[in-house]
């Protein structure tokens, strides 16, 4: 389900600052061949507000328990789905008992489909779907019955070869259709379902958003469509017929190309698609309504004219330029890097403001919410730009790794998100700035992954089980995942790498595949073998990597002992070593690298060379506990430089010391490794500051690490996006993650300290590289503008800390003046610091500037409910009674109530009314969306990192959660995983 959000309910975890949240990555200018061709926005149809009564979610066994209903009718502020109660023919669903289930039970499904002719008549009332299906057995003369699943469908007919069944020659329950005796060979088989897309608030399957027909049918979707083999590994060709009202519904839209349109009688129309490649259910899309679409085209490598096409309500194709850009951007950049051509004649984007996840990847008709494609500069933020660069690259990566080549069960599913992210992580490094992409995803990582990795939901990259798969397209999945497909580049190079995608498609195009396919691609590929590699697929856990060096200056050799530890998870608790390669320099007493000519381990003399030329990296292939790796010829004692560019997603604990951390942070010249350093010393000082406070010491900053940040901040060598990032703190937590018991008082504290002492002491550069950094130019997106309003940025936070009279004047002056999105937000960020008038003075403002615009709305929600103001709940609560706010729009409970989770001072407040409000919201979500209420319920997850009050009260609401009557599976998962012992 391509390119997924963070989950806000994670950010429980980190505080590192609110602009963090808005943190950019980078492009820089295309080359000239992807200017526009034929660029055109065609405002084809008129925008229809829906007005429509709202009401219960009637598929849960429990009433809705609503917030507020109270909405700005026919505003934009008003997204969400429209619900009422169900035909009176419809019958409730009972809740089944949860079953788990496991990669290790995998069996080839005993029907294949062949070919898939499907046609929705689509009503205000009700949808009516038939499906005709070509079905062939598994195994020629065995046969088996035919079990399909389905979920909240009425079924009207069913038959095979022409002939309708009688009711005791099929079964039907809540999860599934079964044929007992299906013909032997080959069979046609057609169903006609009745299913209501208008009461659909889960937002999976065929739902309504805005008044227009979409579909989300990954991972499990479509079985709310009609009944299917709803599983990766069956895939077939599709056709899709669709039939709407020409005057609600001008726009019929689904996947592959437009064979056939026409008029029907009584005001309707009909359109019908073909796809003519071979793809699972979850691919499978529809979208019909009132839009309109930004059109441009792209010739590809071999000449082929591709249609491109963005559809949105009208109002808003203006702000679709930048999305165009980047989808170019992407084909051409895959074509490039990679050799891969898109391969049909038209490429359609549909935005919608209702949506679970980030955008979906359905062959040739992605499906994308509405803030990672709408921008412009005045509502949108360089991180949002950003994010639309690198989620548009994604989605389209996916027509080949994913869509040309699937999963073959859902346990794979790092296979296609982990190989995908992985290469949009590279589209937007190629595009922009490599050192501060990288800098951005492993933080990413630390901050998100690595809790995942050292709580109860942990698992690997594979997960082993699941009782509903939507709870594991996890960071584990996509950004653990991406981490491991990238040791594949670090262990082949560029190269080899190539070759190893190159070999894959080769041997899989058109198939649904396992993780070992590829791993045997790459290794196939580079005649190479990568022992216990695979363990990365299998473990969970996040590795700690210890290191231990010493110098000999009578043999000139330069020791690196490494050990490795892989912690106990839920369900493994042993593990073996995994593969970590380790990219290692040394540098020399002048700050620069020395030349590596070779290295000795596990009795063999490596000598190092490329190409003849002096190699002054190399990558160190560590595969067992512990292992002694010794360089030759080393002229005098260096400071090693390890894990460059973060070459394995590891913790590491090295015996460097306070002044060689010190030294690399001023002479590194592996930028990350630079950053590292910084990043080392602050993690090392705020966690002595911590146990200071907690035994209510004076707590004394030390000058040393001031001056290390001074000199950063006046180093004009220095990239400045480089330097924002350089003089960020670690979040909260990050330090939180590093303590036996994690105490979020003290160090919210600590962190507040540290942050107006530099701010203090450092006023006077901060406020040179405000004023430096300003300008009266018109927004761009590119590197270096960005890297000018990052810099500034993050000065002017660090400087409205101090809430004195004339840094409150300068960030008013910030807000009142700025001229783009991103530098309105960042002072209104600055100023809601601290409490008082002035803040509530600006927030009222930006509102009033913007509540027609429900994506800034949700920034405006987001800024409150992140805020670290002592007892800030109460106004989360009010908040929920805002009219803007609306519990059915994925965004704005994740803005707002994911957004109050990403404040660890107020949600783990002492005396649990964070857990207390984030409980009952949980269970009012539950039988709206389950998936988001599953997102927020993981919130709870590490309840027992904190002391035995918080335990106590965490538990309370986790137990009151699953003991809830009608519960979903979703929720239940996490929430009885969170509590198991």
């Amino acid at each position: 389900m391509a390119r997924r959000l963070i989950s806000p309910a994670a950010a429980c975890r980190v505080n590192a600052g609110f602009l963090g949240a808005f943190s950019s990555f980078h492009y820089q200018s295309l080359p000239s061949c992807l200017s526009k061709r034929s660029s055109s926005v065609k405002n084809c149809f008129s925008y229809r507000a829906d007005s429509r009564k709202q009401g219960s979610r009637w598929i849960r066994s429990q009433p809705f328990l609503s917030v507020n209903n109270t909405k700005f009718i026919g505003k934009r502020t008003s997204c969400s789905v429209a619900t009422e109660p169900p035909p009176a023919a419809t019958e409730e669903p009972e809740m089944d008992t949860p079953k788990e289930i496991f990669l290790k039970d995998y069996k080839k499904p005993d029907y294949f489909f062949d070919q898939v002719d499907l046609q929705f008549q689509l009503g205000e009332e009700k949808t009516i779907v038939t499906s005709k299906i070509v079905v062939s057995p598994g195994v020629e003369g065995i046969s088996a019955p035919l079990v399909l699943h389905g979920c909240d469908l009425k079924l009207l007919s069913i038959k095979v070869n022409g002939t309708e069944l009688k009711g005791e020659e099929y079964a039907v329950n809540s999860r599934h259709l079964t044929l007992s005796t299906p013909p032997a060979g080959v069979f046609i088989l057609e169903i006609v379902t009745e299913i209501y897309p208008q009461l659909n608030t889960s937002l999976e399957g065929l739902y309504k958003s805005t008044g227009n027909f979409c579909t989300q049918c990954e991972a499990e979707g479509f079985r709310k469509i009609t009944y299917f083999q709803d599983r990766p590994d069956v895939m077939a060709k599709y056709t899709c017929r669709i039939e709407a009202d020409k005057t609600l519904y001008p726009v019929l839209l689904s996947n592959g190309n437009l064979i056939e349109q026409g008029d029907l009688e009584g005001g309707k129309h009909y359109a019908l698609w073909e796809d003519p490649f071979k793809k699972p259910s979850y691919l499978f899309a529809l979208v019909a309504g009132q839009l309109g679409c930004r059109e441009d085209s792209f010739v590809t490598c071999s000449g082929r004219n591709v249609t491109l096409r963005i559809w949105t309500p009208a109002q808003d194709l203006p702000k679709t330029a930048h999305a165009m850009y980047s989808l170019k951007a992407a084909m051409k950049w895959d074509e490039e890097v990679f050799g891969l051509e898109y391969d049909l004649d038209l490429f359609n984007i549909v935005v919608v403001p209702d949506f679970n996840m980030g955008a979906m990847e359905n062959k040739s008709l992605n499906i994308f919410q509405s803030r990672l494609v709408l921008a412009s500069p005045e509502t949108a933020t360089d991180g949002d730009y950003a994010a639309i660069l690198g989620v548009v690259g994604h989605e389209y990566f996916h027509n080949w790794t994913g869509n040309r080549v699937t999963c073959r069960d859902w346990f794979q599913l790092t296979l296609k998100e982990g190989l995908t992210v992985f290469r949009d992580q590279e589209f937007s490094s190629d595009l922009g700035c490599r050192t501060v992409k990288r800098i951005a995803d492993v933080s990413k990582l630390r901050i998100y992954q690595f809790p995942q990795d050292a709580g109860p939901m942990a698992h690997p990259i594979r997960p082993h089980s699941y009782i509903k798969m939507d709870n594991f397209y996890t960071v584990t999945v996509y950004e653990k995942g991406a981490e491991v497909v990238r040791m594949y580049k670090t262990m082949f190079g560029a190269s080899g790498f190539r070759k190893g995608m190159d070999l894959y498609f080769q041997r899989h195009d058109g198939q649904a595949v396992t993780c070992e396919d590829f791993y045997a691609a790459m290794c196939d590929a580079n005649n190479a073998q990568l022992p216990n590699f695979l363990q990365w697929y299998s473990q969970a856990g996040t590795p700690t990597v210890k290191v231990a060096s010493s110098y000999d200056p009578s043999s000139q050799t330069f020791s690196l002992k490494l050990s490795q530890e892989v912690p106990p998870t839920p369900g493994q608790p042993a593990k073996e070593p995994m593969f970590i390669p380790v990219a290692v320099g040394l540098v020399d007493s002048t700050g620069q690298d020395m030349p590596l000519t070779s290295v000795y381990s596990d009795g063999i003399l490596q000598t190092l060379s490329s190409d003849g030329q002096p190699v002054f990296t190399t990558v160190l292939q560590f595969k067992k506990k512990e292992e002694e790796f010794i360089f030759k010829n080393v002229p005098e004692k260096p400071v090693p430089s390890l894990l460059r560019g973060y070459s394995a997603p590891v913790r590491l604990d090295s015996d460097l010391s306070e002044s060689d951390l010190f030294f690399l942070l001023a002479n590194d010249s592996d930028e990350f490794n630079r950053w590292e350093a910084g990043q080392v010393l602050a993690r090392k000082l705020m966690l002595s500051l911590v146990a200071d406070f907690q035994q209510q010491k004076t707590l004394v900053l030390n000058p040393k690490f001031v001056d290390g940040l001074r000199s950063i901040l006046r180093n004009s060598s220095l990239d400045k996006e480089f330097i924002a990032k350089a003089i960020t703190l670690p979040g909260q937590g990050e330090i939180m993650d590093m303590m036996a018991v994690a105490d979020p008082d003290a160090v919210h504290a600590v962190r507040n300290f540290i942050k107006k002492e530099l701010a203090l002491q450092l006023k006077d550069d901060l406020l040179a590289a405000v004023t430096s950094n300003r300008s009266s130019e018109a927004y761009t997106f590119n590197h270096d503008s960005m890297a000018r309003r990052a810099l500034k940025n993050t000065c002017l936070a660090y400087l409205a800390s101090l809430d004195e009279a004339d840094v409150t004047e300068l960030a008013l002056l910030e807000y009142k003046t700025a001229t783009n999105m991103t530098e309105q937000f960042a002072a209104l960020a600055a100023l809601s610091q601290n409490p008082g008038q002035v803040r509530d003075d600006a927030l009222l403002d930006f509102y009033n500037q913007w509540q027609d615009e429900y994506l800034v709305v949700s920034k405006w929600f987001a800024l409150q409910a992140t805020s670290d103001i002592p007892g800030n709940v109460a106004n989360v609560q009010k908040l929920l009674s805002h009219p803007a706010f609306d519990m059915r729009n994925p965004n704005k409970v994740y803005s707002l109530i994911g957004g109050f989770c990403g404040s660890p001072v107020n949600f783990h407040a002492k005396d649990g009314s964070g857990y207390k409000f984030l409980g009952e919201v949980v269970l009012q979500l539950d039988k709206i969306n389950p998936q988001v209420a599953s997102r927020m319920v993981s919130a709870f997850s590490r309840w027992r990192r904190y002391d035995e009050t918080r335990q106590a009260l965490a538990k309370a609401q986790l137990e009151m959660i699953v003991s809830a009557n009608g519960l979903s599976e979703n929720v239940y998962e996490i929430a009885s995983k969170s509590l198991a012992d």
